[in-house]
């Protein structure tokens, strides 16, 4: 942990006597036998690369609205949650309840699909740029006319193939998906994603918020069910944007870690590491953002 910043700020974590699996670009993953303790740490990532500084309560609020959706979303599809309070975890995670406490989710163990699950109801990001070469967003097809972040006719599915930290995700068409987790899967987590989207969206505008985009994860549990994994429809996964703001025909403002891209691409980042330094004012500015998103689709403060 480090504290460069008026409020500690959690980049790695390392316990001892727990046996830590995986570090991403985000989360620090320990096993216990059929259970994962996944630990949300604040580091950002942008472009694939990892920033050195630490955006304060990130991790908190990514575990934190998770658990807000997991919840919503239960009666569409189980998920791998099985508490978010320290108090239920292991006994050998008592030393450090401190740190994992509003951060961390302990989880079933299951076998993750080897796609993202992508559903987007506006066109942004890597699809407003395929749009416009061709006309379609991973092998769909849409209308003629469209501009920048417009709302689309309804919500599609682009998968993504899954890549190591550091590497991007690649779009693929929904025939590449299929041939990747099969047929059967695919439908399945299309039809899933699409409508686990489609209710965010519709109480996340209630709320003042516009969802244009999500990621999603899907495993096999022990049963061989499939069920939602990682986390959901986070800043990090999904692109939020102020309703009150929105604006077709160009980029909007967001609750997510678009401002750090904004700021990367005002200076010329060319996307691979290392990474810049980022500025303070830009730190806390992604810090209140994330924060802002929470408290607006959970009521839940940190502060």
């Amino acid at each position: 942990m480090s504290s460069s910043f008026k409020v500690p700020v959690v980049t790695q974590t390392n316990f001892a006597g727990l046996k830590l699996v995986n570090r991403g670009k985000v989360r620090d993953i320990y096993d216990f036998g059929d259970a994962l303790l996944i630990v949300a740490s604040d580091r950002l990532s942008a472009y694939d690369v990892i920033m050195g500084e630490g955006i304060p309560f990130k991790g908190k609020v990514l575990t934190q609205i998770s658990d807000y959706w997991f919840e919503q979303m239960k009666d569409v599809i189980p998920n791998h949650l099985i508490s978010t309070i320290v108090h239920d975890f292991p006994s050998e995670c008592k030393p450090y309840w401190g740190d994992l406490e509003q951060r961390s989710m302990y989880v079933k163990k299951t076998k993750p699909l080897a796609i993202e699950c992508v559903v987007r109801g506006y066109l942004s990001g890597s699809g407003w740029k395929e749009y416009k070469e061709r006309q379609s967003v991973c092998g769909i097809k849409l209308p003629q006319g469209l501009v920048e972040s417009d709302k689309l006719p309804e919500p599609i599915f682009t998968p993504a193939t899954k890549e190591d930290v550091g590497k991007h995700d690649e779009n693929i068409d929904f025939a590449r998906a299929a041939s990747i987790v099969g047929k059967n899967i695919a439908d399945r987590v299309r039809d899933v994603s699409i409508e686990v989207y489609s209710r965010a969206a519709a109480i996340a505008e209630q709320k003042g918020i516009i969802i244009a985009d999500t990621k999603m994860e899907f495993g096999i549990d022990d049963k061989g069910d499939l069920i939602l994994i990682d986390e959901l429809l986070t800043p990090d996964s999904s692109r939020f944007w102020p309703k009150d703001k929105y604006e077709p025909g160009k980029g909007q403002e967001s609750f997510d870690k678009q401002f750090v891209r904004d700021y990367l691409d005002s200076i010329g980042f060319n996307r691979k590491p290392p990474a810049p330094r980022l500025p303070e004012d830009v730190i806390f500015k992604t810090s209140s953002l994330y924060l802002e998103a929470l408290k607006r689709l959970s009521g839940k403060t940190l502060l």
